[in-house]
């Protein structure tokens, strides 16, 4: 699968969207081109996705901040130092201790290598990750896109995705997802671009903050 080089090659990309889709560009007159939103493709990253699984951006985002403040460098190393206790003190569930403590030991224990996954196919991405217990398909998604930019994701485990798909009336009110599925093929092989300026128009009509 392509990846999206640079910013100026998205906003392109966002023009051909709008091509494709007329309805979309209602979101680039309100509010300009979505950021190029990008996060580092390394542990502390997939830590915070895991924490945004089910929950607000908010509440991920305090339970983030309160870990930094704890250990400060995010590190699978500092991650295991911590007992049960103190990562519930920094607003983890059981679940998501479980999972972050697998992550943090298939990396220090050297059977994930991070850096050398990420240069790999979006394919053999997903398919490693999807060992992990507590990384589904949506972790994977976030991690596809935000990170390593791959230019033709869609997550149709997305809340705020399929929202905005109903808000901007892409779609019928009673369409299901699996047709909402279909219909973002029309965007491929550039599924990601039309995914940001989907979460570009419910983020901003909401007032939120996506880090």
């Amino acid at each position: 699968m392509k990846k999206i080089g640079d910013e100026n090659e998205f906003k392109q990309l966002c023009d051909h969207c709008l091509e494709l889709e007329p309805k979309l560009e209602a979101v680039i007159k309100e509010f300009d081109y979505p950021p190029f939103w990008h996060r580092d493709p390394n542990f502390a990253t997939l830590v915070l996705t895991i924490l945004e699984q089910q929950v607000s951006l908010a509440s991920a985002k305090a339970a983030f901040v309160r870990l930094q403040e704890r250990i400060g460098e995010i590190t699978p190393e500092n991650i295991l130092l911590l007992s049960d206790d103190e990562l519930r003190s920094c607003y983890f569930s059981r679940q998501k201790t479980i999972y972050t403590r697998q992550l943090a030991r298939e990396l220090v224990e050297g059977k994930l290598d991070l850096e050398a996954l990420n240069k790999l196919p979006e394919e053999s991405i997903r398919e490693r990750l999807l060992q992990l217990k507590g990384i589904g398909h949506w972790t994977v998604d976030m991690y596809a896109l935000m990170s390593l930019h791959f230019a033709d994701i869609f997550p149709p485990g997305d809340l705020a995705t399929i929202k905005a798909v109903y808000e901007l009336k892409l779609v019928s009110p009673e369409a299901s997802k699996e047709e909402i599925i279909r219909y973002m093929e029309k965007f491929s092989p550039y599924r990601s671009v039309a995914t940001y300026i989907l979460w570009h128009s419910y983020i901003q009509r909401r007032k939120l903050t996506l880090e």
